[in-house]
């Protein structure tokens, strides 16, 4: 139990020195946008090789990845569904809501989590491998495909358009390398892996601390803001996600364990990862590197702010 308040504590500390950073005016407007580019392009991919290289792609058999996975799936589908029926968005705002129901963050507070909860860090491996391998490439490309300034297809050629360009995403390329060194046992050199470790290790911290930066001057759930699409979501993910794995559990005959497991890592918060793509898409849409107006982000956004 110490070690999930200290993963908590971890978290919520460094959001809160990021949130003191903006408050005190040490990071100020494009400055933050420095760092989330840092983040995505040169920390994120790093993390994500380095997690998966040395991966047990055999995991991925276990019944408690299956629960969780299909889990994530459901309460996405219900958000679209829910969202397109009382608030329908925009296909990029539609798929972030959609993906926050149902990405866990099983890294930050996973790992501690299945040490100290479930007794095993082995439980949240396979949820690492899907959601860096087959959720981020899936969800960057459609959003990919929004992209400002991307080029006009139609039909296959457009398809093939967004997915051509998202397979280049520097995330996408670490995710498919990681994946290939541990399917096929590929070592990596230390005098590589070493630096990549180093750069990786600072992912979570720098998009931690711009959510936290982030959080100054901003006031949560004002009207106008797409209150109804953060509850529902919201709900999804803290609600009914768990609900779900433990159903899905349930009908399948997990042994009690393996269903307590499931339901634990589906009760997990929603990853970080999100809001870096948050910031991404919002970069992509303004046409360059710099802060939206309130304006623009309420239009393209549907109303949700992200600074």
């Amino acid at each position: 139990m110490t070690g999930v308040l200290e993963g908590f504590a971890l978290i919520l500390g460094v959001i809160g020195i990021g949130y003191l950073a903006g408050r005190l005016g040490v990071v100020r407007g494009e400055q933050r946008l420095t760092l989330n580019r840092v983040a995505f392009f040169v920390a994120t991919p790093a993390l994500m090789f380095t997690v998966l290289h040395r991966s047990d792609i055999s995991v991925l058999r276990s019944p408690v990845i299956l629960v969780t996975t299909v889990a994530a799936l459901v309460v996405a589908a219900a958000f679209i569904v829910i969202s397109r029926v009382w608030f329908p968005r925009d296909l990029a705002t539609t798929t972030l809501a959609a993906t926050g129901s149902g990405y866990v963050n099983s890294n930050n507070l996973g790992l501690p989590v299945a040490v100290y909860i479930l007794g095993d860090a082995a439980y949240v491996a396979p949820l690492i491998i899907v959601q860096l391998a087959l959720y981020a490439p899936v969800i960057l490309s459609i959003l990919d495909s929004t992209r400002a300034g991307r080029p006009r297809g139609s039909g296959a050629r457009g398809v093939l358009v967004a997915v051509g360009r998202a397979f280049t995403n520097p995330i996408i390329i670490a995710c498919l390398a990681g994946v290939l060194c541990a399917l096929f046992a590929v070592p990596v050199p230390k005098i590589v892996l070493a630096p990549l470790e180093m750069i990786g290790g600072a992912a979570i911290p720098m998009v931690l601390l711009s959510f936290g930066i982030s959080l100054h001057g901003q006031r949560a759930l004002q009207p106008g803001t797409g209150v109804r699409l953060v509850l529902v979501s919201t709900a999804l993910k803290v609600l009914a996600m768990p609900l779900v794995a433990w159903g899905l559990g349930t009908a399948i005959g997990l042994p009690p364990h393996q269903l307590f497991v499931a339901t634990v890592i589906a009760a997990l918060p929603t990853a970080q990862n999100v809001y870096n793509y948050v910031q991404r898409l919002v970069h992509w849409h303004s046409g360059q590197f710099r802060p939206l107006s309130p304006h623009s982000v309420r239009r393209s956004f549907g109303g949700v702010r992200f600074g």
